[in-house]
């Protein structure tokens, strides 16, 4: 059902759908931009689509009336080297209560790795992910990229996260930190649900006032050659462990 065509770069519409990739309009909008037959599909299932963009030529099966635009707008408003065939402006997902078992991002900052957690999140029955005020934007065209679709199928909230502990010990949670080193071997955990498990960021880890407050402390051992993994692959381990 088509709706529109534009071809016009200076596109009122146009120059809003590109500013998307700016986290201050995003926050100002409530909006987002997904890009690619997948996650537009999953957009469209999770009904957050308010404006879905198709390039011209592209057959792109939809009950929904959409824009069509030349290649020259979608590569200006995905801001890719390799444009994509359909593209949706969706509304942000509501953020619910805090309920599950949890995995909380103390200052993430890598988008991908952030893609990578939400995808292990789903896989390994996470039903909640915290991210502090400083993690990378949930929204960030990176993150939706590499969660594959998984951003759809997730509570993702943002909260302090010291109150955060203490409301999920009042609540009788097992809150466990990760640490490098000096934590307890990860096979050697007691399993006990529900849980939170807070990973650190990428350069610093764990604020040492957050791992004060937690039940215990994690840590995969590895050996001497690799001083540590990168926090989505780590993230994916205790996961699957806990899991």
């Amino acid at each position: 059902m088509l709706k529109l065509k534009i071809d016009s770069l200076n596109n009122e519409r146009v120059k809003n759908w590109t500013k998307l990739n700016n986290k201050k309009y995003r926050d100002e909008t409530g909006l987002f931009l997904v890009e690619g037959d997948h996650l537009v599909t999953e957009a469209i299932k999770s009904h957050l689509v308010t404006e879905l963009i198709i390039l011209e030529g592209t057959e792109f099966k939809t009950a929904l009336p959409y824009v069509e635009v030349s290649a020259a707008v979608m590569k200006k408003i995905t801001n890719q080297v390799s444009i994509s065939n359909v593209c949706a402006v969706c509304k942000k997902i509501e953020e619910k209560e805090v309920t599950g078992n949890v995995v909380i991002l103390d200052d993430i900052q890598d988008p991908g790795n952030f893609g990578t957690i939400i995808r292990s999140a789903i896989a390994f029955n996470i039903d909640t992910i915290v991210v502090s005020p400083n993690t990378v934007d949930l929204y960030n065209p990176k993150v939706i990229r590499s969660s594959e679709g998984m951003v759809f199928h997730i509570n993702v909230v943002k909260r302090d996260i010291s109150s955060l502990i203490d409301e999920l010990h009042e609540r009788n949670y097992c809150v466990y930190g990760t640490k490098v080193d000096d934590g307890k071997v990860l096979k050697g955990v007691s399993k006990t649900t529900p849980y939170a498990v807070i990973m650190g960021n990428e350069g610093s880890g764990v604020k040492s006032e957050l791992l004060s407050k937690c039940d215990e402390h994690l840590y995969i051992p590895m050996n001497e050659v690799c001083e540590s993994l990168n926090v989505g692959v780590a993230t994916s381990i205790i996961l699957y462990e806990l899991f």
